[in-house]
């Protein structure tokens, strides 16, 4: 017994040193990579990425237990919260090929994918047609089709990449499109080298540095309030940002991921001029009942103030309604949304869009300002019947 023991723990040792190596072999060597080299500096220790304002995970209003025991009983495809269909309609209409001068058009492809149309170029924010969201197949599935299939979607220009979740850097698309159009694509710092690892190349930024595209349209890298990963080891070896689109007639703000953190960022982004349209996240902020908002997400409660900080003519609800990534119900983002604008007495110029409809975007013109709401006052009007009944 003892003998035949002894033979199964050494046939074990042995399967496990042929699993490592053939691991050593096998995975990708930018799972646990140094995708940055740099001296250090605000927001950079010389080898990770970090928040200035403070690390998301350790913020009072989040549980990080939360979001992994939500995690992993999504992936071990154990019920989760509320129902979300399984799947939706989408009945998309085809944007047009290019839209010149000043005129603004926007479909939201779904999720963070959003296609934007002016001054001639065609720019495409977190470009995502995978069905699942994250690695080898593994993650939560697309429960909306994407509002432009990518064969009818027009030549891209531009790429935005705002950090390496696989929910927001989809290196299979990434790859289609390099193969297609060959778009400039730009990123924050260290995500080229992901990028990379599939022959595609980036142009990587650091916050508040600027690319000119052409004479009067450039983007800036913007900071922001997250974190990245691939893996389990390369946590932030990237970082992560927003975008500022200059544009004659008013600037795009395309947020990416973000928690609230200090939310001076939303207020540097101001300073870079008026902003004609945001694209603000609103989804995945409830990783147990009740939760108003995540370390690193947003949820509905403080996209409102980004709103009013930006002084944006008009803002779009993202980051919701295609990947299930947290607790709450498939329609609460838009719903708490509306809400949270009404307690606020913000002009209803931030709502959601029907994904694969474009939108014409109106010219910029300042809306009449909004006096400041304490986040603990707007919770108390929040609490009501029907925000409570939102799950």
């Amino acid at each position: 017994m003892i003998g035949r023991l002894g033979q199964w723990v050494g046939g074990g040792i042995l399967w496990l040193v042929i699993v490592a190596s053939l691991s050593l072999a096998l995975i990708p060597h930018f799972l646990d990579a140094i995708y940055y080299q740099g001296p250090p500096g605000p927001h950079f220790d010389g080898q990770r990425f970090f928040n200035p304002d403070g690390d998301p995970f350790v913020t009072p209003r989040t549980d990080g237990r939360a979001r992994q025991q939500f995690l992993t009983r999504l992936l071990t495809a154990r019920r989760v919260g509320p129902d979300w269909p399984e799947r939706i309609a989408v009945h998309p209409v085809d944007p047009p090929r290019r839209v010149q001068g000043n005129r603004l058009v926007v479909t939201w492809v779904g999720h963070s994918t959003v296609l934007v149309q002016t001054q001639g170029l065609n720019i495409l924010t977190d470009p995502t047609w995978a069905n699942r969201a994250g690695p080898f197949g593994v993650g939560p599935h697309r429960v909306a089709p994407p509002g432009i299939a990518f064969d009818r979607l027009p030549r891209i220009d531009v790429v935005l990449i705002s950090h390496d979740h696989y929910d927001h850097m989809d290196l299979s698309t990434l790859k289609k499109l390099w193969a297609r159009d060959r778009p400039l694509i730009v990123t924050s710092l260290g995500n080229d080298r992901v990028i990379g690892s599939v022959g595609v190349p980036a142009r990587a930024l650091d916050w508040g540095a600027r690319l000119m595209v052409r004479p009067g349209i450039g983007i800036i890298v913007a900071r922001v309030h997250h974190w990245g990963s691939r893996w389990f080891t390369d946590r932030n070896r990237a970082l992560w940002s927003g975008f500022v689109v200059t544009l004659p007639g008013g600037n795009l703000f395309f947020a990416g991921d973000t928690g609230a953190g200090d939310l001076r960022w939303a207020d540097a982004v101001a300073h870079y001029g008026p902003v004609r349209l945001a694209l603000i996240p609103i989804g995945a902020f409830r990783f147990e009942p009740g939760q108003m908002e995540a370390g690193s997400h947003i949820g509905p409660v403080d996209a409102v103030e980004v709103f009013r900080r930006l002084g944006a003519r008009r803002a779009i609800g993202v980051h919701w309604g295609t990947f299930r990534l947290s607790y709450e119900q498939f329609g609460t983002p838009p719903r708490l949304l509306a809400a949270a604008l009404a307690c606020t007495r913000q002009p209803r110029q931030f709502d959601t869009v029907p994904i694969g409809v474009p939108q014409d975007i109106a010219p910029y013109s300042p809306l009449a300002a909004t006096r400041p709401m304490d986040r603990s006052a707007l919770l108390r009007c929040l609490d009501t019947p029907m925000v409570r009944a939102l799950r």
